[in-house]
């Protein structure tokens, strides 16, 4: 068990150079380790709103197709977020930044129980999501800025943790609808995991801007602000698609007649939990394959599921498979497509702020639509909305991939 957590921290074993002195990977792992912990309960919080969606709905007394304004209040609170933050981590220590917004996060999910009118909820959720995205951006600008141009496993090894939150987090919802028959347990619990890991932060030194720690040459890179806005298309369309099967999952089955309320939310949880097993192969693959084969082989499995989920959509074998392949090709996507970019960009918190403001985006306006077509059509449009963003994805990612040789090659 040691050397396997070891393997997750120190992925290649190598060395690095900062500031003329050789230091091993294993010389940061408290701060990587502070990372990891911050995005299990990132996970956690990301994943809880979809399971519960029809218990707020209760709760405020509204119908299904007003209550998914609550998934993108918060996306576009978390776009916000993701644009202001970049500066501030720029500019200031990161992990002082980082406790403060999970404190506040911990204090919204544990005030959500308390709302019975929608408005307000809609204002937890777009708070939530500016401190998401400041607690996003910062993980992953921060990992990056600790690691630099080997991290690409630890990028996928971060994530693969963000996964397991997710995959908790739903399990945690069914438990205690099983338990209690409402949602007001699962919220307090995941408030309360939240604070371990910012009090650990807390106290660790902020790494600097890779700016100050490069090695030579790096800093000169110009950015290609081109680059940055395919590739920050390819975050909304993605996100798009991995916000919009969480957040609807559930409901899908379940309004569909296919199964339980909580036997619903087990299926969410085996998507995140899909997605966190595919993180994990992903830590060793990324360390021996090119980044652009994974990310294309990523996506082909993704149609391919969404495509089992449409062309068999009253079967809920078919959705079970499917959504277990939509977890396993989407699980790498985001981390190795950051760190494809950091191959060609300088990564600061402002570039990485333009990167998840388009995922967030994605994650605002993409469920969005989902939710409307659902109460419309049925819940069958579930997966067709998914599989049309993955190839959209597909479309905008072969763009990148020519776009990438043509700097590589430049």
């Amino acid at each position: 068990m040691k050397r396997w957590f070891l393997t997750l921290l120190n992925p290649k074993g190598v060395f690095f150079q900062n500031i003329g002195t050789q230091r091993t990977v294993e010389n940061k792992i408290p701060q990587t380790v502070g990372y990891y912990l911050a995005f299990i309960s990132l996970g956690l919080v990301a994943a809880l709103l979809g399971p519960t969606l029809t218990k707020l709905a209760a709760q405020t007394s509204s119908p299904i197709n007003e209550i998914s304004i609550l998934i993108s209040a918060r996306a576009f609170g978390y776009m916000i977020g993701s644009l202001i933050s970049g500066n501030l981590y720029d500019r200031f220590p990161g992990h002082p930044v980082l406790f403060g917004v999970m404190m506040v996060i911990a204090l919204v999910v544990s005030a959500v129980p308390f709302v019975y009118t929608l408005w307000l909820l809609i204002v937890l959720m777009f708070i939530m999501g500016i401190a998401d995205g400041t607690l996003d951006v910062g993980g992953n600008t921060m990992l990056i800025w600790t690691h630099d141009d080997k991290v690409g496993p630890f990028m996928n090894a971060l994530h693969f943790f963000w996964g397991v939150g997710a995959w908790i987090s739903p399990i945690i919802v069914a438990v205690v609808l099983s338990l209690m028959g409402g949602i007001a347990g699962a919220y307090w619990l995941v408030a309360l995991c939240l604070l371990p890991p910012a009090l650990y932060l807390l106290r660790l030194p902020s790494p600097p801007p890779l700016k100050h720690t490069n090695a030579e040459g790096r800093a000169s890179r110009k950015t290609d602000y081109r680059l940055v806005a395919l590739i920050s298309l390819f975050f909304f369309l993605y996100v798009g698609g991995e916000s919009g099967f969480g957040s609807w999952v559930a409901a899908y089955t379940f309004k569909s007649g296919m199964t339980s309320e909580a036997n619903a939310a087990y299926l969410a949880s085996a998507f995140w939990g899909a997605l966190t097993v595919g993180r994990l192969l992903s830590v060793p693959i990324t360390a021996r394959i090119d980044l652009r084969t994974v990310i294309l082989g990523d996506l082909l499995v993704c149609i391919a599921s969404g495509l089992m989920m449409v062309l068999i959509p009253n079967s809920f074998i078919a959705i079970i498979l499917g959504a277990l392949g939509l977890g396993l090709g989407m699980a790498s996507v985001f981390p190795t497509m950051l760190s494809l970019a950091g191959k060609v960009l300088t990564i600061t918190g402002r570039i990485n702020g333009f990167f998840f403001a388009g995922a967030s985006a994605g994650g605002m306006i993409l469920p969005w639509v989902v939710g409307q077509y659902f109460e419309k059509f049925g819940p069958w449009v579930t997966p067709f909305f998914i599989l049309s963003f993955v190839t959209a994805g597909l479309v905008i990612y072969i763009l990148i991939y020519l776009y990438f040789g043509k700097k590589q090659n430049g």
